[in-house]
C-alpha cells in the first residue's frame, strides 16, 4: 500500500520541480502560464471530485480491484502525459492521471483498515503516512535528476516502472476486501458528491489563477459547489441506502479529526507550495538543490509518523494532536520573520519542526477517521479523508496565494515604469515573471530582481501569519472537541474480511 500510495504522491512532487522546464519553448512544451496551471489543476479538478465516488465503488465491488484499475489507467495517462505533443494532450492525460489518482489512494487505506486488526492499525497507518515522506524526499530529488540528465517528459515516464511492479505486489500480496452487505447503490448521491466537489474545487482553483477571490468565476462556483454539498448532505440524511451515513458527524471524534485534516493541510500547504518559488528564484537554486532542501520535512515525517501510534497509545488522541497543532503554528510564524538571505540551518530546522509535527496529527487524525467507521464502510471513510485532504490544500494554496499575490503587486506597481506595458505586467503578476522579464535587462534587470525578490519574501511572510493562525484555530478545535484518553469510540458496526480466502490471508498477515 505504501508502494501504492508512491505512485500518486510522486508524481505530484516531481511535476513541481518540473513546472519551469514545461515552460521553456525550447525544452519544453512552450506552456504559457494558463496552460501550466491547467494542467496541474485538471489533475486536481478530476482527483478531488472522484475520490468520494471510487471510494464508494471500492467498498461495493471490491477495493483490491479499484486499486487494480486506478494502478493501470495511472500508468498508461503517464506514459501520455510524457510524450505529449502540446499543452493541451498534456491536460488531458494530467486529468486522466486524476481519474487513476482518485481510484488508488481511498483504496490503499481502506485495505489496511480491512488488513489490520484495531490494535494494530493505528502503526500501519503511521507507517502508510510516512509513504508520503518517502514521495516528498525522492520526488523533487528525482525530478531535479531526471531534469538534467533527461527531457522534460521523464518526470511521467519515471512512474511507470513503479506502476508495473505496484501491479504485481497487488496481485501477489494484496487480500481483496468489500462490503458485505448487498445494499442498493446511490447514483443520485455520488452524483451530487462528483458536481459539488468539482465546482467547488473549480472556484478556489480560480483563486490561484486570478490571485483574488472577488470575481465571478471565483464566487459562483464556489457557492454553487457548496449548495450541492449541503443537497447532497440532505439527501444522504434521508435516504435508506446513503453512500455515506452523515450521521457519523454526530460522533466528536470523527468530525474533530476530519476537521483537523483539513486545517493542517490549509495552514500548512500554502507556505511549502511558496517556498518553492523561494529556494529557486529568491535564492537561486537549482531544481536538483530545491529538491535536498525538501529533505528535513521528509526525514522528519518518515522518523515520527510510525511513532505517532504510541505517542497516541500513551498520552491520547487529544494531547498528541493539540501539541502538534501548536508545533506547526509555532513553525509557520517563524516563517513571518524570513528574508532572501536568512541562513539555510534555520530554514530547515524548521522545515524539520513541522514535518515532525504534521507526522504527529496526521496519523492520528486518520486513525480516528478510519476508528469510527465500520470496517465495511472503509472506502467512504478513506475517501472523506482525502477529499478534506485535498480540498483543504488546494484552499490553502489559493486562499493564502491570493494574498501573497496581492502583497507582491502592491509592492511592484511603482517599480516598473519606463517598461513595455506587457512586461510591466509579467513583473507585477508573479515573482517567476519578473525572473523571465529581468535576466534580459543587465544591470537594471538585477536591481529590479532584488526588488521583486524582497517583495515576494514580504508577501510570503503574510501568507505564513494567515497560516500560523489557521494551525492555531487547529489546535483549539482538537483540544476542544477531539476525545481526550480512553474516551475514544470504538467502529460500532465492524464487520470481517469480506470473503473466507481474505480472511485467511488476512490472519497469516
Amino acid at each position: 500500500m505504501v508502494f501504492s500510495l508512491l505512485a500518486v504522491v510522486l508524481d505530484n512532487t516531481i511535476l513541481n520541480v518540473a513546472i519551469k522546464t514545461i515552460a521553456d519553448p525550447v525544452h519544453g512544451l512552450g506552456a504559457t502560464q494558463g496552460e501550466l496551471e491547467w494542467a496541474m489543476n485538471s489533475y486536481t479538478l478530476v482527483f478531488a471530485g472522484l475520490l468520494f465516488t471510487f471510494g464508494v465503488l471500492g467498498d461495493r465491488f471490491g477495493r483490491k480491484r479499484m486499486l487494480l484499475i486506478g494502478m493501470v489507467l495511472f500508468g498508461l495517462a503517464s506514459l501520455a502525459s510524457a510524450y505529449s505533443q502540446d499543452p493541451m494532450q498534456l491536460i488531458i492525460a494530467r486529468s486522466l492521471m486524476g481519474i487513476g489518482g482518485a481510484a488508488i489512494m481511498p483504496a490503499t487505506l481502506a485495505i489496511i483498515s480491512n488488513v489490520f486488526p484495531i490494535n494494530e492499525r493505528g502503526k500501519a497507518i503511521g507507517i502508510w503516512a510516512a509513504g508520503v515522506g518517502i514521495a516528498v524526499a525522492i520526488g523533487p530529488i528525482t525530478g531535479g535528476l531526471l531534469l538534467e540528465h533527461f527531457w522534460w517528459g521523464s518526470v511521467f515516464l519515471i512512474n511507470v516502472p513503479i506502476v508495473l511492479l505496484a501491479i504485481v505486489l497487488i496481485g501477489t500480496l494484496v487480500p481483496d476486501s468489500k462490503d458485505p452487505n448487498k445494499t442498493a447503490l446511490d447514483p443520485i448521491g455520488v452524483l451530487l458528491s462528483i458536481a459539488g466537489l468539482v465546482s467547488l474545487v473549480y472556484g478556489i482553483v480560480r483563486i490561484t489563477e486570478l490571485g483574488t477571490a472577488a470575481d465571478a468565476t471565483v464566487i459562483v462556483p464556489s457557492l454553487i459547489g457548496l449548495a450541492i454539498l449541503a443537497a447532497f448532505v440532505w439527501y444522504e440524511s434521508r435516504t435508506d441506502h446513503p453512500a455515506f451515513d452523515v450521521r457519523e458527524f454526530r460522533n466528536a471524534g470523527f468530525s474533530t479529526a476530519i476537521a483537523s485534516v483539513g486545517l493542517v493541510f490549509f495552514s500548512a500547504m500554502g507556505v511549502m507550495f511558496f517556498m518553492a518559488f523561494y529556494w529557486q528564484i529568491v535564492r537561486g537554486f537549482s531544481p536538483l538543490q530545491s529538491g535536498a532542501l525538501v529533505l528535513p520535512f521528509a526525514v522528519a515525517q518518515l522518523a515520527f509518523s510510525p511513532q505517532s501510534a504510541r505517542a497516541v497509545q500513551r498520552f491520547g488522541a487529544r494531547a498528541v494532536s493539540t501539541a502538534a497543532m501548536l508545533m506547526i503554528a509555532a513553525a509557520l510564524a517563524c516563517y513571518a520573520f524570513i528574508s532572501a538571505d536568512t541562513p539555510l540551518w534555520i530554514l530547515l530546522v524548521l522545515a524539520f519542526v513541522q514535518g515532525a509535527a504534521m507526522a504527529s496529527v496526521m496519523p492520528t487524525a486518520t486513525t480516528s477517521i478510519m476508528n469510527a467507521l465500520p470496517r465495511e464502510k472503509a472506502g467512504v471513510g478513506s475517501s472523506m479523508s482525502n477529499v478534506v485532504r485535498q480540498v483543504g490544500g488546494t484552499l490553502g494554496i489559493a486562499v493564502l496565494g491570493a494574498a501573497l499575490s496581492a502583497s507582491y503587486r502592491g509592492a511592484m506597481e511603482d517599480k516598473v515604469a519606463g517598461l513595455p506595458p506587457e512586461a510591466a505586467h509579467a513583473v507585477t503578476e508573479s515573482i517567476a515573471g519578473a525572473a523571465a522579464v529581468t535576466e534580459r535587462m543587465g544591470a537594471q534587470g538585477a536591481a529590479l530582481m532584488s526588488v521583486a525578490n524582497d517583495a515576494f519574501v514580504v508577501g510570503i511572510r503574510w501568507a505564513a501569519v494567515g497560516s500560523a493562525a489557521v494551525a492555531l484555530l487547529g489546535a483549539f478545535v482538537v483540544g476542544r472537541w477531539m476525545p481526550a484518553k480512553g474516551a475514544e469510540r470504538a467502529p460500532v458496526r465492524a464487520t470481517p474480511v469480506a470473503d473466507e480466502g481474505a480472511e485467511k490471508e488476512s490472519a497469516v498477515v
